[in-house]
């Protein structure tokens, strides 16, 4: 049933998966329909599918020239955005600790938050309604954790996001992926690779 574990997406506002496809740069285009598609950017490649609940949703590693954890991702979210409006960020990969959000404005970053192997990676903006519902995001790295108590250790932990978190905050912003059945979707999106 659709995506949203395991992997990373955006959510775009008010566009095309045609120009969606575009602003990605995708090449070997492919027309799919919705859970063929997701299956398939699983595997490899990027699949952009048709409208969801009024978003463009484009699901699997959305740019693999960057490193999604680090500040050049606000560059690349920043970029995408002056060209679409409304782009959401998503990732999660409970495997490595990696759980991931992000939300730009027409060349904007308004908030971004990126939880690392048991560290804040990025916190940039202000924390959202979103977050502060769901509990998670709140904090930026904290200095001086090598001497934290057994407490402080287990307060910080309790503050982490995990990747149902990740979920509940695209829900509030946008569209959780996995809110719906794949074939709730109709229409055909876009299956595509990334630059190498």
């Amino acid at each position: 049933m659709g995506f949203g574990y395991k992997t990373s997406w955006i959510a775009v506002r008010g566009r095309t998966p045609e120009e969606v496809a575009d602003a990605l740069g995708l090449t070997d285009r492919r027309p799919m329909a919705y859970a063929e598609g997701t299956d398939a950017a699983y595997r490899a490649g990027v699949y952009v599918a048709p409208p969801v609940q009024g978003w463009i949703l484009a699901h699997g590693r959305v740019d693999r020239t960057i490193d999604v954890k680090s500040a050049q991702m606000l560059d690349w979210l920043s970029d995408l955005s002056k060209s679409l409006g409304t782009v959401q960020y998503f990732g999660t990969h409970r495997v490595t600790d990696w759980h991931e959000w992000a939300w730009a404005e027409h060349g904007s970053i308004v908030r971004a938050y990126a939880f690392s192997e048991g560290d804040v990676a990025l916190f940039v903006g202000d924390v959202t309604g979103a977050e502060r519902m769901v509990g998670k995001g709140l904090r930026d790295h904290e200095p001086d954790m090598d001497s934290w108590s057994d407490e402080q250790w287990d307060s910080w932990y309790e503050s982490a996001p995990g990747e149902r978190h990740v979920m509940r905050i695209a829900g509030m912003w946008s569209v959780d992926p996995m809110s719906f059945d794949d074939n709730e979707v109709d229409g055909v999106g876009i299956y595509g690779v990334t630059a190498a």
